[in-house]
């Protein structure tokens, strides 16, 4: 989806740092114009002045924090606006939590399932119909392997992804008859970059950021579908079918069991 017009837009939430960052350098690099979305104005902005310099293109930047209520409603009203029009959406955002359930706070957790969920479905719905009408457009949503099984510790994280997993498939479905590609990305453990709540705590390979994006944009361009990014994850995903899910789970949570400090 490289070489777009003038009015159109990639928007890219969680861009100000990890994944979010490298897909809109990598958009960037392809001469697509984007929309940076996180919470910092002033990183944002940063990055923004950096693409722009460095590859000649329109980098908007709106500050939000989505995993507040309506806020994704918000930013597609300032995005309509500017009189932007969005052609690539890439629901990035995200955080990760570690640790028992009734043990973490039940806000930090309420706000993963609204950043994770509710902003993804929100964005989805709004940004959709403007794709549909013109016959193009398409949407990446960064799931993650911990959304292929129940994972202990990570309880509401994995419970998010694999809704986050679920919607975009489906989504997928619905929508390629318009001319719409959705990927479904669902990376494991990411070199350098933490975008995970703990990498050492996700199943599979290592691969560095601008592995992962250059996959997904090469799978968005050959017309979308469910990405598990390298061979190590691959398999662990294929493996992991053969064992009743309980099991599974039962093994990722000896793994990933805190350790007990002494009081």
């Amino acid at each position: 989806m490289a070489d777009k017009g003038e009015g159109n837009y990639a928007l890219v939430t969680g861009a100000s740092m990890g994944l979010g960052k490298v897909f809109a350098e990598a958009l960037a690099a392809r001469k697509h114009n984007v929309i940076l979305v996180a919470r910092g104005a002033e990183r944002l902005s940063s990055v923004a002045k950096q693409l722009s310099g460095d590859h000649g293109i329109k980098a908007e930047i709106i500050a939000a924090d989505l995993s507040k209520p309506h806020a994704a409603t918000q930013l597609a009203d300032e995005i309509q606006r500017r009189g932007i029009s969005v052609d690539l959406l890439v629901n990035n955002a995200g955080f990760g939590l570690q640790g028992e359930f009734r043990k973490l706070a039940l806000d930090d957790q309420l706000n993963m399932i609204a950043l994770h969920n509710s902003a993804v479905v929100e964005l989805s719905y709004l940004l959709l119909p403007s794709m549909i009408e013109n016959r193009k457009g398409g949407i990446i949503n960064v799931s993650s392997m911990a959304g292929m099984q129940a994972a202990p510790y990570a309880t509401l994280y994995s419970a998010t992804k694999s809704f986050l997993t679920t919607f975009s498939i489906a989504l997928e479905r619905e929508v390629w008859r318009h001319g719409i590609k959705v990927v479904t990305l669902c990376p494991g453990k990411i070199r350098k970059e933490r975008v995970e709540a703990d990498p050492k705590k996700v199943p599979g390979g290592e691969q560095s950021p601008q592995e992962v994006v250059a996959d997904a944009l090469k799978l968005l361009d050959a017309g979308g579908g469910l990405l598990i990014p390298g061979f190590v994850n691959k398999f662990a995903n294929f493996a992991q079918r053969f064992f009743p899910r309980r099991l599974v789970a039962k093994g990722i949570g000896k793994i990933s069991k805190p350790k007990q400090t002494s009081t």
